[in-house]
C-alpha cells in the first residue's frame, strides 16, 4: 500500500493531543493531512516522488524521528522533513539538521511558524520534483532518439507522440506493417512511463494455437480441461503492475475478442476454470498491421473491441515514407554489427547510398537490418523489392533497357540521390561523387538535374 500523492503532510506524533491539534492547525489552512502515532513502516509506503513533505516528532517509542529520516533519505535525500523537539533536543535536533533535515521546531512552537516552515518545505518540494521531471524529459527525449533512429518529419512526430502517451495510463492501439517496429515503440511507452519498474510481457497472437490462446492469455486452475493438471498464471496476470504488448491482436478469435473487451473495461481477470475474479493493475498495448476498422466492418473483428482499443493510436510511418532515414539506420545497425563481430565498420559508397534510398523496403526496418548485418560482414549490398517477409533477397533492382541506358539511369539516380543530401556547394557535391567540378556540371545538364535541389543553381558555385 502507497500514501496518496494528494496528501501533502504525513504528520507523526505518539502524543494523541498534540497529534491532533497540530492535525487541526495544518487542516485549517487547506493542507491535506495523514496523521500517524508512530513512524515505522513510513518509508515503505511513500513512493520516491511523493510530493509531500513529513513532519514528526524525534522523541518515540520504537523508530524515533532520526531514524526515519535517515531511513526516507535512503529511499529520498531530497525529501523534506521537519523535526518537532522537546528544549532539551536542541543539540540533537541540530545533528539531524546536519544529517539533512529540513528544519526543526522547538516546543512549544505557534501555528504560524509550524505553518511557514511547511509551507516553504512544499515549495521546495514541487521545485525538485519539477527538475526531475525536467531530467527525465530530457532523458527521455534522448533514449528515444537512440531507440528510434531518424530525423524526418514522420518520425520526429512519432517520437513526440511516444513522449506523450509514455506518461499516461491510456491503452495504445499501434499500427504497422510488418518489421516496421512495433515492438521496439511498445517497449518505448513501458520504460518512458511509471511503470518501468513493472514487467513487460510480449506476446504475438498470430503465433498461439487456437487450442491453449485463452490458457495462455487468462490462466487455467486444475481440472479445468484434459490435461489441465495444475494452476496456471496467464500472461494478464503476470504482467500485473506492468505492460502487456498483445502484437497481432487482428487474429484472435471472436470468442477471445469477447474477453479481450471485458478485461479492457473492468479491469479483472477470470482464469479458465475458475469462479474468482482477479484485479488488474495493467496497461495494454495491442499492435496490428491490419485496417480493424476494415476487418469490424467484414465481421472478422468486433466493432465494440475495435473502438475501445482505438481511443489512443499511435501509427508507425513505413520505412519507404522517411527518405534519408533509411541511411541514417543502416549505417546505425551496420555499426552495431561491426562492433558485434569485431569488424571494422564500412562506410557506404554513393552508388550504396543510391541503392538504399531507391529501395522501396517492403520488409521495412527488419529487412534494412538483415541488409546492413550482410554489409557489415562484407557480403554484396543485395536488395529485393519483391520481399514479402523482410528477408533479404539476392538479387537488385535495376531499370529495363539495354546496359548502356541502365548505366545512364543509374549514373543519373546517383547523382540525384546525392542532391537530395543538399549539399552546400557544387564542390561537396563533385567530391561526394567522386569526380571533378567541371564533370559534374556536364553530367547535371545531360540529366537535366539542377543544384537548386540541393541549395542554389549548378551554374553559380557557390564556392
Amino acid at each position: 500500500m502507497t500514501i496518496d500523492n494528494r496528501i501533502q503532510v504525513v504528520l507523526i506524533d505518539d502524543d494523541p493531543h498534540l497529534r491532533q491539534a497540530l492535525s487541526q492547525t495544518l487542516d485549517l489552512a487547506g493542507l491535506k493531512i495523514l496523521p500517524l502515532a508512530e513512524a515505522k513502516g513510513l518509508a515503505a509506503q511513500l513512493e520516491r516522488d511523493w510530493p509531500g513533505v513529513v513532519v514528526s516528532d524525534i522523541r518515540m517509542p520504537g523508530m524515533d524521528g532520526l531514524e526515519l529520516l535517515t531511513e526516507l533519505h535512503a529511499q529520498d535525500p531530497e525529501l523534506p522533513v521537519l523535526l518537532i523537539t522537546g528544549h532539551g533536543d536542541v543539540p540533537l535536533a541540530v545533528q539531524a539538521m546536519r544529517a539533512g533535515a529540513y528544519d526543526f521546531l522547538e516546543k512549544p512552537f505557534a501555528s504560524d511558524a509550524l505553518l511557514d516552515s511547511v509551507r516553504r518545505a512544499l515549495a521546495l518540494r514541487r521545485l525538485v520534483l519539477d527538475n526531475r521531471s525536467l531530467r527525465l524529459a530530457l532523458s527521455d527525449r534522448n533514449e528515444l532518439s537512440t531507440r528510434l533512429v531518424g530525423q524526418s518529419a514522420p518520425m520526429l512526430r512519432l517520437r513526440e507522440q511516444i513522449g506523450a502517451l509514455a506518461a499516461t495510463k491510456a491503452d495504445v492501439l499501434i499500427l504497422g506493417e510488418t518489421g516496421a517496429g512495433k515492438e521496439v515503440v511498445a517497449r518505448a511507452l513501458h520504460d518512458l512511463s511509471s511503470r518501468r519498474n513493472g514487467p513487460f510481457v510480449a506476446i504475438n497472437a498470430g503465433a498461439l494455437a487456437e487450442s491453449v490462446v485463452e490458457s495462455e492469455l487468462f490462466g487455467h486452475e486444475p481440472g479445468a480441461f484434459t490435461g489441465a493438471q495444475k494452476r496456471r498464471i496467464g500472461k494478464f496476470e503476470f504482467a500485473n503492475g506492468g505492460t502487456l504488448f498483445l502484437d497481432e491482436i487482428e487474429s484472435m478469435s471472436l470468442d477471445v475478442q469477447v474477453k479481450l473487451l471485458r478485461l479492457l473495461q473492468e479491469r479483472v481477470v477470470e482464469r479458465l476454470g475458475g469462479n474468482q475474479l482477479i484485479p488488474l493493475d495493467i496497461r495494454i498495448i495491442a499492435a496490428t498491421k491490419e485496417d480493424l476498422r476494415q476487418s469490424a466492418d467484414q465481421g472478422r473483428f468486433r466493432a465494440d473491441l475495435y473502438y475501445r482499443l482505438n481511443v489512443a493510436p499511435l501509427r508507425i510511418p513505413p520505412l519507404r515514407e522517411r527518405g534519408e532515414d533509411a541511411l541514417m539506420l543502416f549505417q546505425h545497425f551496420a555499426d552495431e554489427a561491426s562492433a558485434r563481430h569485431g569488424l571494422p565498420p564500412h562506410e557506404l559508397q554513393p552508388g550504396q547510398r543510391a541503392l538504399l534510398l531507391r529501395h522501396t523496403w517492403p520488409g521495412n526496418v527488419r529487412e534494412l537490418q538483415n541488409a546492413a548485418e550482410r554489409f557489415a560482414l562484407g557480403l554484396e549490398l543485395a536488395l529485393d523489392n519483391n520481399a514479402a517477409d523482410g528477408a533479404v533477397g539476392m538479387t537488385v533492382d535495376v531499370v529495363s533497357g539495354g546496359l548502356s541506358e541502365q548505366v545512364e539511369n543509374f549514373e543519373k539516380s546517383l547523382i540525384a540521390a546525392e542532391l537530395a543530401r543538399s549539399h552546400s556547394s557544387v564542390r561537396s557535391l563533385a567530391e561526394a561523387l567522386g569526380i571533378p567540378r567541371k564533370t559534374l556540371h556536364d553530367k547535371l545538364r545531360k540529366h537535366g538535374l539542377n543544384f537548386a535541389d540541393g541549395g542554389s543553381s549548378h551554374t553559380d558555385d557557390p564556392d
